[in-house]
């Protein structure tokens, strides 16, 4: 059996009228980096309050690291970084760590260490004893996520973590993820660089107006690959053969294009088109991208956020 982080059944959350998640039903597996996609207003962030206990759900239910929502022990191995955050700014960042290692309980010694630890992996030793207000918008985030890592957790909400940092922060907190995967801690990672969660995440959820719509690992990606063909000539029986190896067989200018499985079946394709006597003077594959993928899932109905 699948050791579950999150598991979320049917979760609904009301503001009287207003319906911001209507069905939030999904699992997450510990140790798994999990990408939550949709566009603004599709309740994406108060799902992430919810799965956190600081908003109570209307209806449905869910536990978190094997227990309910808002249990205490549970919140205690979870670490969390919003999206729009307000942090005590006349503190430094040493101090801004130190009080919320003391809010987990951590005792002074192993906070000391933990604090050096985790500026150094965030790139901020040399930031350490100056003020947050002096501090960047990228270096907020970077302290915010350390925050975020004081405690050891099991499981870490993340939302909008590369927001507002350069190529290098983004990188930063890419090989960052990947060290809390390798130690087995699970990533809920709420992002609109869909470039970053196809290089970070194991699988995805699609929202789409408070309710997930669909649920994917990355692997299975867009259910196959795209294959782009160039021949010497074409001709009706060769576009029909191709039929056996895939699906959406097309001519598109000097290029027969279709869509197969994987791309095992290039080898395969390569074959039967020499033992047909074609010329083959290009044969690749390229799989749909995350964001094509998404604009896919959302439909053409859904408005910019």
């Amino acid at each position: 059996m699948i050791d579950l982080a999150i598991d979320t059944r049917g979760l609904r959350k009301e503001y009287g009228a207003k319906v911001a998640v209507e069905d939030l039903t999904l699992t997450v597996s510990r140790g798994e980096v999990f990408g939550f996609l949709g566009p603004n207003g599709a309740g994406k962030t108060t799902s992430m309050k919810m799965l956190l206990g600081l908003v109570a759900p209307t209806a449905g239910s869910a536990r978190v690291l094997g227990a309910p929502l808002g249990d205490r022990k549970a919140r205690a191995r979870m670490g969390f970084l919003p999206e729009h955050f307000h942090f005590q700014d006349w503190l430094t960042g040493r101090e801004f760590l130190r009080f919320h290692g003391r809010l987990y309980g951590i005792s002074a010694g192993p906070l000391g260490r933990r604090i050096e630890e985790l500026l150094k992996q965030v790139d901020l030793l040399d930031a350490g004893e100056r003020k947050l207000r002096e501090y960047s918008k990228g270096m907020l985030q970077r302290i915010g996520l350390a925050q975020a890592l004081l405690n050891e957790p099991d499981l870490v909400f993340l939302d909008e973590p590369t927001s507002g940092l350069d190529p290098l922060g983004r990188l930063l907190v890419r090989d960052m993820i990947v060290h809390m995967r390798a130690r087995g801690t699970g990533v809920f990672l709420n992002s609109h660089l869909l470039s970053e969660v196809e290089v970070t995440c194991d699988r995805v959820a699609f929202v789409k107006r408070g309710a997930v719509v669909r649920q994917m690992a990355l692997a299975e990606q867009g259910g196959g690959v795209d294959v782009e063909i160039r021949l010497g000539k074409t001709n009706a029986a060769l576009l029909a053969g191709l039929s056996q190896f895939g699906r959406d067989v097309r001519v598109d200018q000097d290029r027969v294009r279709m869509k197969v499985k994987d791309e095992a079946r290039l080898p395969e394709i390569a074959r039967w088109l020499v033992g047909q006597g074609a010329a083959i003077y290009h044969l690749g594959a390229e799989r749909k991208s995350l964001e094509a993928l998404f604009l896919e899932v959302m439909g053409e109905d859904e408005r910019p956020g």
